[in-house]
């Protein structure tokens, strides 16, 4: 209940940002820089004068936009090449395998880091590049589901009767492994949020002025000392947002899962 609390608060805010955020994201005052949390600006001022609040409530979109495109899109190419080397194997079934074991030897985020600075920054590249990084997983998980699945007597019967590969895996295998990709879906939305932010304070993400959590973050660390709020309030709203998709995942898992009832 607290991750899905935490989820909906984070979906609220990105939804009705231009409501919520009590002024203009991208507006400077310079006659209003670097003030502490008051009543007027909860979570203070930055360098320019933004009001950092509005920001953090702006940021939520970049986050779960970036979380929720970049999971469909590795999930519907990771199961996609998962299907075709589960259930018909053979040399393209290697191939695949070989490919994700190749791809899988590299650490995620350094993978992704790297696609992002050959494409070059902006949000449409950040996406891409993490959905290039992150299919490999969809594909060991779905491929080895459905090595579980396709000699059970559902399967053969379906095969027996004469539907084809592709009949078969569409509706008699995808459904079955429909569970632990959700589950694992969900899990990988924190990790890309995570990821969008550290590559967006590495300087290779979403560009000023555009208000995200990892910018925000970057951009504060020079002010540390004496205005902590600038790194300290979109730090803790990521923390809390991977934290709330984290726990939802687990619930999850914990309630599609029959054998974790027992």
């Amino acid at each position: 209940m607290l991750g899905a609390a935490i989820v909906a608060a984070a979906v609220l805010c990105a939804t009705f940002a231009p409501v919520l955020a009590p002024y203009n994201p991208t507006l400077a005052e310079f006659a209003a820089t670097l003030r502490p949390p008051t009543s007027a600006h909860p979570f203070g001022t930055d360098q320019l004068g933004r009001d950092v609040l509005s920001r953090v409530i702006f940021g939520a979109r970049i986050s779960l936009l970036v979380g929720a495109v970049t999971v469909f899109v590795a999930g519907v190419i990771g199961c996609g090449f998962g299907l075709l080397a589960g259930y018909l194997g053979g040399w393209l079934g290697a191939a695949v395998m070989r490919l994700a074991d190749v791809q899988l030897s590299f650490p995620f985020i350094l993978l992704a880091l790297t696609i992002n600075a050959v494409l070059g920054a902006g949000f449409r590249n950040i996406m891409l590049s993490l959905a290039v990084a992150g299919w490999p997983l969809y594909v060991r998980v779905v491929r080895g589901e459905i090595l579980a699945l396709r000699h059970r007597d559902y399967v053969q019967a379906a095969v027996a009767t004469g539907a084809g590969s592709g009949r078969v895996m569409r509706r008699h295998v995808l459904p079955n492994v429909a569970t632990p990709i959700i589950v694992v879906s969900t899990l990988q939305v924190s990790q890309f949020i995570i990821a969008e932010a550290t590559i967006s304070f590495l300087g290779f993400g979403i560009q000023p002025p555009t208000a995200a959590w990892g910018t925000m973050v970057s951009d504060g660390r020079n002010y540390i000392f004496f205005a902590w709020w600038l790194s300290a309030f979109p730090g803790a709203a990521l923390a809390l947002t991977a934290l709330g998709v984290n726990l939802l995942g687990d619930w999850l898992r914990d309630t599609l899962d029959p054998r974790l009832r027992t």
